[in-house]
């Protein structure tokens, strides 16, 4: 068999090598030129025509880089969703910092696997020095220690894992990990407020404990957990002979932003023999904010905080992390591997405190941007957001064909169209012109909003993430839901 010479150029290889110089310059070329000329959130191509285009690609014919960069920045670039667009303002989706982009770039070509130091010797020690950073100013103690993860969904998991398996030991000794579930298992609840993020459920179903296992508090009229009704529950749970093991709190809820009583959720989860687990994959930034970090006051107690950097750190997908209060919960992840992580290893391994073995280089990102942007700036991007969603909002209540749903908490506006538009549709019709609004802006490339339901009633969300935006973005955004609503009203 005759190999080729030829299969180098299509690897990032050592010393020089034009062919990678070329193919990241082209692509830097194409993306300047898509930013400089984009004039809206979305193309407007219609879904049924993008999915066909990306179907007919062939694949069994290669052709040049240099031509498949091309075609990549004419169909996928040109036709995806731009979050640098001020009207792209659905979701906890945003523009990422330049040193995040930036920093992709070595995570990419250097491609570290952080599961052992052999594989990722300097990146093991930047993670770990961004995770005591961590610890440090959400003020943990000595004992902290935590782990980069995907994202909020798998930090919440892990939380509540090592929430399972603490309790477990404490309650019988029994070690999940060697044995399984216990046989009071089905007995087992995690108890959060009815705003708390699905993850919540779906964690318990992925650790065997099922959707069922875990009890919803009410929520006052601000989205936060009524403590007294959280306190009721649990002793209720004990009455009947059921097992609360966890209580988990939300600084930040998707949709209202609620922020729970920390200290108070903390110490209540505490005298009740539960663990302590804080999501704070949007709302746990303001943790950098002199005006708004009072708000955080107990998540230095909490035993677990999952924390987003993909949120409000504006970092690239997906980057983010479980920070825990004592790192010997971590020992019940511990699986030593002969070709990995040998026992006697004098060097970390990451892979020690994770559920997942290859990992990628994501803390280069947070690195990278702290020493660019600093932590100051930070809590400035997050005062100004605060104070312009309060302008955004005073401006819908101001206006004759929308009406605001709540005062903002954090930097999400809810809001739906005005009783003046209602008229005589009923309130299930005037539910579709809510849903058929958003799809027709977003179809159309005008805009990107969110929806959601409160009490029963869908509404429109406003999603306020970049410090970049102006009040003046919204006078247009606001104007365009405004023709659209009223252009659908005439077609009827």
């Amino acid at each position: 068999m005759t190999w080729s010479n030829n299969w180098s150029q299509y690897f990032a290889q050592l010393g020089d090598n034009q062919a990678f110089e070329q193919a990241t310059k082209q692509t830097q070329q194409a993306i300047n030129q898509l930013f400089q000329e984009a004039n809206a959130p979305y193309s407007g191509l219609e879904p049924v025509q993008l999915k066909a285009q990306i179907n007919a690609v062939d694949f069994s014919t290669p052709s040049s880089l240099e031509n498949v960069i091309q075609e990549t920045n004419a169909l996928i670039a040109k036709n995806s969703l731009l979050v640098q667009h001020p009207h792209t303002i659905a979701h906890l989706h945003t523009p990422p910092l330049i040193a995040s982009i930036v920093a992709e770039h070595f995570i990419a070509a250097l491609n570290q696997s952080m599961d052992s130091w052999d594989q990722a010797p300097a990146a093991t020690f930047v993670e770990q020095k961004i995770v005591d950073w961590l610890c440090d100013i959400y003020q943990l103690g000595e004992r902290a220690d935590g782990v980069f993860t995907s994202g909020g969904t798998q930090s919440n998991l892990m939380g509540l894992l090592l929430a399972r398996d603490w309790f477990a030991y404490q309650q019988s000794q029994h070690d999940v990990q060697q044995n399984g579930l216990p046989e009071y298992s089905s007995k087992m609840r995690i108890i959060c407020s009815d705003k708390s993020h699905f993850t919540v459920q779906k964690s318990a179903s992925l650790m065997g404990l099922g959707e069922r296992s875990v009890v919803l508090v009410k929520t006052n009229v601000q989205g936060k957990i009524d403590t007294q009704a959280l306190q009721h529950t649990i002793d209720t749970l004990k009455a009947d002979g059921l097992l609360p093991f966890a209580v988990v709190a939300m600084a930040g809820t998707t949709d209202h932003g609620a922020i729970d009583d920390l200290q108070t959720v903390v110490d209540i989860a505490k005298a009740a023999g539960c663990w302590s687990h804080v999501d704070g994959a949007y709302g746990a930034a303001l943790q950098l904010s002199e005006q708004h970090k009072s708000r955080l006051k107990g998540i230095e107690s909490a035993d677990s905080i999952s924390v987003d950097f993909h949120k409000l750190f504006y970092q690239t997908i997906s980057c983010g992390a479980l920070l825990i209060k004592d790192k010997a919960n971590f020992n019940t992840l511990l699986h030593h591997a002969d070709y990995l992580n040998r026992e006697g290893d004098e060097l970390p391994n990451l892979v020690d405190k994770s559920i997942a073995t290859t990992k990628r280089f994501d803390a280069l990102k947070m690195f990278m941007t702290l020493k660019a942007v600093g932590v100051k700036q930070f809590g400035e991007f997050y005062d100004y957001l605060l104070s312009l969603t309060q302008q955004v909002a005073t401006k819908i209540q101001q206006h004759k064909h929308f009406e605001l749903c709540c005062t903002p908490l954090l930097s999400t506006v809810l809001f739906r169209l005005s009783s003046e538009i209602q008229g005589d549709l009923s309130d299930q019709q005037f539910n579709q012109l809510h849903q058929t609004l958003r799809l027709q802006l977003l179809t159309s490339g005008n805009a990107v909003i969110a929806e959601t339901k409160v009490d029963g009633k869908l509404v429109l969300k406003f999603t306020l993430l970049s410090p970049c935006l102006t009040l003046s973005d919204f006078d247009l955004l606001l104007e365009k839901i405004e023709h659209s609503t009223l252009a659908l009203i005439n077609t009827k």
